[in-house]
């Protein structure tokens, strides 16, 4: 279903870009000219984030509209200037919207558990937190593309059909909403998340919801928004937790690593990740 025409004027957008762009900076989801965000302002014209700008520095004369083959737009009443470059990952946003009519604004940016976690090869698809399954289902991690190419795209395509929200791997998030806050409020979601799942993790105790559990939090969601049966496929198969029951509920447990085990490597990529963000 595409999203319904907003009534939102192109200045009120501007702001909320701003706003949220404050916001990636004061979380220290996004470092030096980190992270970008877009809004479809209609069925052919796109607002964007300008690239090698600090979002929390930008102003909304600066954010720059394009239409569908990225090509810039001038609209001489925002004194925009004409060398800016709209955000390098633009054909990402772009391939978001071909594949979700019904979205209306795309966050990209790097927090850094997320980041960690992709690169120790711990995802968060896992079922582990009611209020998750209910909002969002699972959140898959991406194949690793190479940032600012059109590989952005490409491991984007197939899973943001299903997802409001993804982890790349060793590059950061994808988020998406009916605007930019929306979108912003689903990344503090998976990065909270993160943050759970990686103290889970060093407690050597990672225990996904039950299935019947599971269910009725789907069914919840149901009730917002009918799910595609491929969808309902999808997330089991990304969590996997129930497959492993044929073992036994302790055989499901016993797939979480020690604490000793996992403690040094975690705190390893964490302290990288976060030396690399530290130097953007």
């Amino acid at each position: 279903m595409a999203a319904s025409p907003s009534r939102r004027t192109e200045a009120e957008w501007r702001e909320e870009i701003i706003q949220v762009c404050q916001f990636l900076g004061q979380k220290g989801y996004v470092s030096a000219t980190d992270g970008n965000i877009s809004v479809r302002l209609s069925d052919d014209l796109f607002l964007a984030t300008p690239s090698g700008f600090s979002k929390p520095l930008l102003r909304p004369d600066q954010l720059i509209l394009v239409d569908w083959e990225g090509k810039r737009v001038i609209r001489s009443r925002w004194g925009e200037d004409p060398s800016l470059k709209p955000t390098s990952e633009l054909l990402l946003h772009l391939e978001v919207y071909r594949q979700r009519p019904d979205v209306l604004s795309v966050v990209h940016a790097h927090p850094p558990t997320c980041v960690a976690l992709s690169i120790a090869g711990i995802s968060l698809a896992q079922c582990l937190l009611p209020e998750v399954v209910m909002t969002l289902g699972t959140i898959p991690t991406t194949e690793y593309g190479m940032p600012s190419s059109p590989e952005g795209a490409r491991i984007v395509r197939d899973l943001i059909r299903y997802h409001d929200a993804l982890v790349l791997k060793r590059h950061g998030t994808v988020t998406v909403g009916t605007s930019p806050l929306d979108a912003y409020l689903k990344l503090e979601k998976v990065e909270h998340t993160a943050h759970i799942s990686y103290m889970l993790h060093l407690l050597g105790r990672v225990e996904p919801l039950p299935p019947e559990e599971v269910e009725r939090l789907l069914e919840f969601r149901r009730k917002k928004r009918p799910l595609a049966p491929e969808e309902e496929e999808l997330l089991c198969a990304e969590c996997g937790f129930c497959r492993t029951l044929s073992g036994g509920r302790d055989a499901a447990r016993a797939e979480a690593p020690s604490a000793s085990a996992v403690r040094p490597l975690v705190e390893e990529v964490v302290r990288r990740v976060l030396l690399e963000l530290g130097r953007g």
